[in-house]
């Protein structure tokens, strides 16, 4: 586990919106500020985490964006986001997310049939988000050799697994209790 990201994590505010107690964080939130040996070091780590033999990285919009270009620097794997608006691009591939604060359409463009890809996010906390991309690269006939978030808040690993059955990577495993966040792994 990173120590930078781990101290980051126990420092950071939290703010509630309705029931769902929101961590702010430079990873999560890109706030206050994102340092670049925060990044540097999550990057780092999650190169050695995944199969980089793969032709294509891919992140949701927003803050996968960051993390998925520094890895994909690094690498020289391209990458391709799945934005919150569509582009009407031949073979556009919408797909409804739902997550514990949000829900909306994501739409997938640039991936092929067959191509070999890692999904990478910054949170995972219910699922929804990497279920919708998981099945928008299905349809789009894509190979999944793997899927990664950096940090892990909830039970939506299992709730991933579950309904698709890939197994979801993290650095790091939190929860949030009393206004602050506790390192679980």
């Amino acid at each position: 586990m990173s120590k930078l990201l781990e101290e980051s994590l126990k420092t950071c505010p939290i703010v509630k919106r309705g029931e769902y107690h929101y961590f702010i964080h430079p990873i999560s939130d890109g706030v206050p500020l994102v340092e670049p040996e925060l990044l540097r070091d999550v990057s780092t780590r999650v190169i050695k985490m995944i199969d980089t033999d793969v032709d294509k990285i891919v992140t949701a919009e927003a803050m996968g964006i960051p993390i998925v270009t520094a890895v994909s620097i690094a690498t020289d794997i391209p990458y391709v986001i799945m934005r919150k608006r569509e582009y009407l691009l031949e073979g556009e591939i919408p797909v409804h997310q739902e997550t514990g604060y949000s829900k909306g359409e994501l739409y997938l463009n640039g991936i092929n049939k067959g191509d070999k890809v890692i999904i990478l996010d910054d949170v995972i906390s219910t699922g929804g988000t990497l279920v919708a991309i998981i099945n928008a690269l299905k349809r789009a006939g894509a190979d999944i050799k793997d899927v990664l978030c950096i940090i892990d808040r909830g039970n939506g690993q299992n709730i991933v697994e579950e309904k698709t059955g890939y197994k979801v990577k993290t650095i790091v495993k939190i929860e949030v209790v009393d206004g602050k966040v506790n390192i679980l792994e």
